[in-house]
């Protein structure tokens, strides 16, 4: 089976990359090389260089590799840039997403998996939050994405395009042998910036605000490995090829950490004390992100298999192996 990775030389799409074809899928990748790096393309998949904004592009790719389900991955993801940029992210992600869904219909692909965002709930009361929680989403990237599993429920009525939208929370980690990981400029991810201390990339880990409602004052996010990841994305996608209805799934691994507690589960990692200081808090941040994965685990039959101290570990193993990253750029 032949399956388009869209972003697939990002971080997350070039691990679902490899790992699609060590399953033995075929697989095609589309990346515009705007954040993500030669260097991570899987080297058994076939790769085009283009936007999915270009129409022209796609079309031709879809009728030369003929693929029967894409997983989608290309979006602008940072929230503090997305609050100050929020036409380009709607150009980008927006735009992009009913490009792509345009080429689908015309080339009769009828399977999307979507790789969505908890940004989408923005702050809640309850947690865990569940997929019936009222999407309120307080930055611009958290409205795209919301804006993107909108468009696909549109075009599943109109024209049968079925679609799996996986909101998933933090994602951490790299594949354990350390041959791909995050590797991204600016970086803005927390476990590859609290590496940076003892990497000596930096002096310390800043710690944006804490004077949030939680135990420490630090906000609390939900982490998941990136293998754990795409292998809910394959699954979502067996899921799809079966002829299951189009839904939407949280992942994560149901259980919160501090930016305070990460840091110190670091440090148990490293061997060594990591420098910190406190600044000011970041806009569309809110206190608390707390999946719960209960219908994913039913329905998709996935659960999270690494731990914290393994998301922490697979990544310093890839910064050890590439200190400078890719290098690529």
């Amino acid at each position: 089976m032949k399956v388009m990775v869209v972003g697939g030389a990002g971080y997350i799409g070039s691990h679902c990359s490899k790992i699609l074809v060590d399953r033995g899928y075929d697989v095609v990748i589309v990346d515009n090389l705007s954040t993500g790096h030669r260097k991570a393309i899987e080297p058994r998949a076939s790769f085009y260089e283009g936007d999915i904004r270009d129409y022209d592009f796609l079309d031709k790719v879809f009728k030369k590799e003929n693929v029967s389900a894409v997983i989608h991955f290309a979006a602008k993801s940072l929230v503090g840039v997305s609050m100050v940029e929020p036409i380009d992210y709607f150009d980008n992600n927006v735009n992009g997403t009913l490009v792509l869904l345009k080429a689908m219909v015309a080339n009769n692909v009828k399977k999307i998996v979507f790789s969505s965002s908890a940004a989408v709930y923005g702050e809640q009361k309850v947690f865990p939050i569940t997929e019936e929680a009222l999407p309120n989403p307080e930055c611009t990237y958290g409205e795209t994405k919301l804006q993107m599993e909108k468009m696909m429920k549109w075009a599943d009525i109109a024209y049968g395009v079925k679609y799996v939208s996986l909101r998933y929370f933090n994602v951490a980690g790299a594949f354990p042998t350390g041959e791909i990981g995050e590797d991204h400029n600016p970086e803005t991810h927390l476990i590859p910036l609290i590496l940076q201390v003892p990497l000596k990339k930096r002096e310390c880990i800043s710690i944006f605000g804490d004077n949030y409602d939680t135990p420490d004052g630090t906000c609390i996010r939900d982490y998941i490995h990136v293998v754990d990841l795409i292998d809910a994305h394959i699954k979502a996608l067996e899921y799809l090829m079966a002829g299951n209805n189009s839904d939407i799934f949280n992942l994560g691994s149901e259980e919160g950490f501090s930016v305070k507690e990460m840091i110190v589960t670091a440090e148990e990692v490293v061997g060594e004390k990591i420098a910190k200081k406190v600044v000011a808090r970041r806009a569309g941040d809110p206190a608390i992100l707390i999946a719960s994965s209960k219908k994913a685990k039913e329905v998709l039959k996935w659960k999270p298999q690494y731990s914290l101290k393994e998301m922490i570990g697979t990544a310093y193993h890839f910064y050890q192996l590439h200190k400078d990253g890719y290098q690529d750029k």
